[in-house]
């Protein structure tokens, strides 16, 4: 979650949507993102909307208790279920993301999913999964997940070499991510992710393969490898600035990405994002996929941003005010913004070239189809596809896909 909302237009206080947003919902799969704002430090790099304890004492901050906060999702849930209506459908994906989800009692996290099964029903085959910081589980942990419902879970592995943890400020200690996917994997998780970053300040690219190296030797069956982003307002970002530790350019991030995807697919994972590899189909992230096919979500929790049939919303950040509002009855909604159909199909582009599957080309306009006929002459999309009349990025594309995006929409 952003730390940064968007401006938009006012929530109403019930929270209630445009009939046009609800039509056709049906046809429509439904998943639930449910953010826990709660970490035991602040990591230098992180720009999402995140507190620490010390960060919530004062005005609101007995509202803003981890001891009450599966209280104050199960009341948004409630207020999805008024808002939906007799929208028939079961959650398809559930995705409990932070923060650090795990920091909360493993019975809050079931007792959140069992709001959501009693008041939507979970589809069958429904995929539930819960970020972890390794640090944050054991094995009695992650076994009442597992009995609670849980089916996949994502450890924030980042590195395997402590000094690039350390500029991280990560602090779990190497070889514990490993060791907890083996926790997981005897807890009955068939399906486990480690999330991997590269670019960091001081790592090499032995440091990079080590990484590599260890993460794929556990054996998760999905891994995503995201480049490090330098946000404006972080620690990192002013050690950078004081000049403590030195930038990271481009031409590295490029070249880590090289050597992860060739190391992934000598592992037997396949990219179907362009930072997600997975061993099969069922093992990729069926949550995301909905975001970047622009599926519907509603997003509980301080921040949190939503999408249902073309309306986006977003909640208020602090968690004080998150329940303040559901606990007067309102929607904790601080605003929102109407897509139009020129949004969406912009949208679209910008989601869908980053998959396997890419982009159909009949979303471009003309200058768009000329600049997919050059990127094409570029070795940036492959030709197959093209001819069947997607937009398919090469792995060249993918290391340019914002590039390639900007002039697809033209």
């Amino acid at each position: 979650m952003p730390s940064v909302l968007p401006d938009g237009e006012p929530v109403p206080d019930d929270g209630s949507l445009p009939a046009s947003a609800l039509a056709g919902a049906a046809g429509r799969p439904l998943g639930f993102y449910l953010h826990v704002p709660y970490c035991a430090t602040r990591c230098g790099y992180c720009d999402f909307n995140t507190y620490t304890a010390s960060e919530l004492r004062g005005p609101g901050g007995a509202l803003a208790s981890r001891d009450t906060y599966a209280a104050h999702l199960i009341e948004e849930i409630r207020l999805a279920r008024k808002v939906l209506g007799d929208d028939p459908r079961a959650v398809r994906t559930v995705f409990v993301g932070g923060g650090t989800p795990t920091l909360l009692p493993a019975a809050d996290l079931v007792r959140v999913l069992g709001a959501l099964r009693d008041e939507f029903g979970l589809a069958p085959d429904a995929e539930i999964t819960t970020e972890a910081n390794p640090e944050s589980v054991d094995p009695r942990y992650l076994a009442e997940l597992r009995e609670g419902g849980f089916n996949r879970v994502s450890f924030g592995m980042q590195s395997a070499r402590q000094h690039v943890l350390k500029i991280l400020d990560r602090t779990h200690t190497p070889g514990r991510p490993e060791a907890c996917v083996a926790e997981a994997r005897a807890a009955g998780f068939e399906h486990v992710n480690l999330d991997l970053i590269y670019g960091t300040p001081g790592e090499s690219d032995d440091d990079w393969r080590a990484s590599l190296e260890a993460a794929l030797g556990a054996g998760p069956d999905h891994v995503s490898a995201y480049a490090l982003i330098v946000e404006e307002g972080t620690q990192l970002a002013r050690r950078i600035r004081r000049g403590e530790i030195p930038a990271t350019d481009d031409d590295v991030h490029a070249d880590r990405y090289l050597i992860a995807d060739e190391a992934f697919r000598a592992a037997g994972l396949t990219w179907y994002e362009v930072s997600n590899w997975a061993t099969t189909e069922a093992a990729r992230c069926l949550h995301n996929e909905m975001y970047w096919r622009g599926a519907d979500w509603w997003g509980a929790g301080p921040g949190a941003h939503s999408h249902v049939g073309g309306v986006r919303w977003w909640n208020v950040k602090h968690p004080g005010a998150y329940a303040q509002a559901l606990v007067e009855g309102r929607s904790p909604g601080a605003g929102r913004e109407l897509l139009t159909d020129e949004d969406r199909r912009v949208e679209r582009i910008l989601l869908e070239l980053r998959l396997r599957e890419g982009a159909p080309l009949a979303l471009l306009r003309p200058d768009g189809l000329a600049a997919a006929d050059r990127a094409l002459g570029e070795g940036l999309l492959e030709a197959a596809p093209f001819e069947d009349g997607r937009a398919v990025l090469t792995l060249r594309g993918r290391l340019l896909a914002d590039g390639v995006v900007r002039d697809l929409v033209d």
